[in-house]
């Protein structure tokens, strides 16, 4: 196949980690041909959607770890799949992508995700679809609401809508300490609604990645533990990613969500949970492949490559 990534600037991946990465040299070991673009080089002209690519080749140094074959434009249609990989903010320039996107898939493109389902599901709001997994949760951007559910719950996270790797979260203690400086960054002022939820004591033993591929769980979850003082345990905040199989709940979690998500064009989603709470659902480019794979020896870059195929 012709596979198309449209992510990030190669130039800042660390492939010892990057699960795009770990996408393109499994795609590459079966002999896929793989291409490159960001986002900036969408173009609708006429009848189609094209993009200025790069063809790469994976050269297995660690540090030059690819070199460009040749850039040219090519229509989104002509390719077998089109992997959406960029990361947020899911801004209007991200939602623009899944617009463009869903002009080339009326020409016959295959978008995974979904752009449509990329932007119907928002990665905080989303769980609110499943009451029965979510920790007790309140978004608004109305001040005294924030406050009358601090002083119900006295202990509680604050984040922004559209952040990723822990950006923007605060957690605020009974003793409300800067709960009004939060508010007001966060909302700015009251322009932009915030997420509240209750404080989940299990983020202690991880906030959990559980991937789901095609409807179909990956029987480990990467359990991101908070360390140094921090409530985070996001990676990029500096979390210990610790793989661990799944428990009974992450289990019932997947089987309820994971075949509705793939019905509607979510090939890989990322399921976040705190203790037996779901927090987010990640449709955007969910990651933790590497550290699954290097730590348990199941290979998720396999899996996602055999569902890709049989998708296509």
């Amino acid at each position: 196949m012709h596979i198309l990534f449209i992510a990030d600037p190669l130039d800042h991946f660390k492939i010892y980690k990057d699960t795009t990465f770990a996408m393109m040299r499994e795609a590459a070991a079966r002999q896929h041909e793989i291409y490159a673009c960001g986002p900036g080089d969408l173009a609708w002209q006429g009848s189609r959607v094209e993009a200025r690519v790069t063809h790469i080749r994976l050269t297995g140094d660690a540090h030059a770890w690819y070199e460009e074959v040749e850039s040219k434009v090519v229509a989104l249609s002509d390719f077998d799949a089109i992997l959406m990989r960029k990361d947020p903010p899911f801004d209007m320039e991200y939602v623009t992508s899944t617009w463009l996107l869903e002009v080339a898939e009326r020409a016959g493109a295959r978008v995974f995700n979904k752009p449509q389902a990329i932007r119907d599901h928002s990665e905080k709001v989303a769980i609110a679809e499943f009451p029965q997994f979510m920790p007790t949760t309140l978004v608004t951007r109305d001040e005294k609401r924030l406050r009358a559910f601090h002083a119900e719950h006295g202990d509680i996270i604050l984040k922004p809508l559209d952040g990723m790797g822990g950006t923007g979260v605060f957690r605020i203690t009974s003793e409300g300490m800067n709960l009004g400086s939060v508010i007001e960054t966060l909302s700015e002022n009251g322009r932009r609604s915030v997420m509240a939820q209750r404080f989940i004591p299990e983020i202690s033993a991880g906030d959990k990645r559980i991937l789901v591929i095609a409807g179909e769980a990956v029987p480990y979850s990467l359990a991101r533990i908070p360390q140094g003082g921090e409530v985070r345990g996001n990676l990029a905040a500096g979390g210990l990613g610790k793989a661990q199989p799944l428990t009974p709940r992450d289990r019932e979690i997947a089987r309820e969500l994971g075949p509705r998500l793939w019905a509607r064009g979510l090939l890989l989603v990322g399921l976040d949970a705190i203790g037996d709470y779901l927090t987010e659902i990640n449709v955007t480019s969910p990651t933790c492949f590497q550290e699954i794979t290097q730590q348990t020896g199941f290979d998720v870059a396999k899996m996602f490559v055999d569902a890709l195929e049989r998708a296509v």
